[in-house]
C-alpha cells in the first residue's frame, strides 16, 4: 500500500525543486558542482532523484543558488528529510530495483509491455519463484524467497480495494508459451491472469506470434503515470545491472506512442482472455 510519505517521490520532488532553483539563478550543473567541489554527475543525480540527498546538500545548494527566503529553505529541508525515511520495501534488504517499487508504489496507474514472461505484478508465487530461480542462478534459496515476498507485497496496489493500480498489460504469446518451472505452475498462471483480468482496473492483451514484427520488439518496458501534476510520467527500462528512467516528455510520448500500437496490434480484451483460458487448458491437459 502506498505510504503517507514515499521517500523515492519526495526524493523526486526535491530534486525538481532544486533544479528549478538552480534555472532561477542561471547555472549550469556543472558550474554548481565546482563551486561545491562535487563532481557533476552527483549534481545531476540530486536533481532526478536517483541519489538520497542529505539536509547538508539541501542547505550546501540553496547557498549557491542565493535562497534567502527561511520558509523555502525549511520545506525542502523537510522533504531532505523524509526523502531519507525508508519505505517498507526496505525491510526486504538490498532489492536493486527499490527505485521503481517506490515510483510504483505511488503511481495512479502503469501500462507495461513484456516480451517473454508474465508481469511480476500479475505472477503466482509458484511461478514469480521459479522465474527468479532460472533468471538468478546464483541465487540462495532465501534470496529466491524475499524477491517472492517483495512481488506477492507489490500486488497489493492491484488488490487495494480502495485505490487499486490501473494496470494495462501488453504480453507477447511467447510468455504464454514458454514453460517456466513446470506445466502445472504455468496453467495455475494462466488461470490467476484470467482472474486478474475480470478485475474493472486491469486490462491484459496478448499480442499474438502472427501479428509479425511491431514496436515492442526491441524489449519491454513501462510507463507510469501519477495523480499529482508535480510527478512526471515516467519511462521504466529494466536492466541487468542498472535501470533506465526516463521523464523528458518527447521520451515519454515516444514510447506511449508505441504503447497504443502494440495495444491495437494484440488482441483485444476478451479475446485475450479467451486466448488465455485455451492456452491454461492446453497446460493443463499436459499434465
Amino acid at each position: 500500500m502506498a505510504s503517507s510519505v514515499n521517500p523515492t517521490v519526495r526524493r523526486r520532488r526535491l530534486g525538481q525543486e532544486l533544479r528549478k532553483l538552480r534555472e532561477l539563478k542561471g547555472m549550469t550543473a556543472e558550474e554548481v558542482a565546482e563551486r561545491l567541489l562535487v563532481s557533476q554527475s552527483k549534481i545531476s543525480r540530486l536533481e532526478n532523484g536517483r541519489r538520497s540527498i542529505s539536509q547538508r546538500d539541501v542547505r550546501d545548494l540553496c547557498g549557491v543558488y542565493g535562497v534567502e527566503d527561511h520558509r523555502i529553505v525549511d520545506s525542502l529541508m523537510q522533504m531532505a528529510k523524509e526523502s531519507r525515511q525508508q519505505g517498507w520495501w526496505h525491510a526486504f534488504g538490498d532489492i536493486p530495483y527499490s527505485v521503481y517499487i517506490g515510483l510504483e508504489t505511488d503511481a495512479a496507474s502503469l501500462r507495461v509491455y513484456e516480451a517473454s514472461l508474465v508481469p511480476g505484478l500479475l505472477q503466482t508465487p509458484n511461478y514469480a519463484s521459479a522465474v527468479t530461480e532460472g533468471s538468478w542462478p546464483e541465487a540462495t534459496g532465501a534470496d529466491i524467497e524475499r524477491r517472492v515476498q517483495v512481488r506477492m507485497r507489490r500486488q497489493e496496489r492491484i488488490t487495494d480495494p480502495e485505490n487499486p493500480l490501473r494496470l494495462w498489460a501488453v504480453i507477447d504469446e511467447s510468455a504464454l508459451r514458454r514453460i517456466v518451472g513446470s506445466r502445472e505452475i504455468m496453467a495455475e498462471q494462466m488461470r490467476q491472469l484470467v482472474q486478474f483480468s475480470m478485475e474493472p482496473h486491469i486490462t491484459v492483451q496478448v499480442l499474438p506470434y502472427d501479428v509479425g514484427a511491431h514496436p515492442g520488439m526491441y524489449g519491454k518496458f513501462s510507463i507510469l503515470e501519477f495523480n499529482d501534476p508535480q510527478d512526471a510520467s515516467t519511462v521504466y527500462l529494466e536492466g541487468i545491472t542498472s535501470d533506465l528512467y526516463l521523464e523528458k516528455p518527447n521520451d515519454v510520448q515516444t514510447y506511449s506512442v508505441m504503447y497504443e500500437h502494440l495495444r491495437m496490434q494484440a488482441l483485444n480484451a476478451d479475446h485475450s482472455r479467451q486466448f488465455i483460458d485455451r492456452v491454461a487448458e492446453e497446460w493443463a491437459a499436459e499434465i
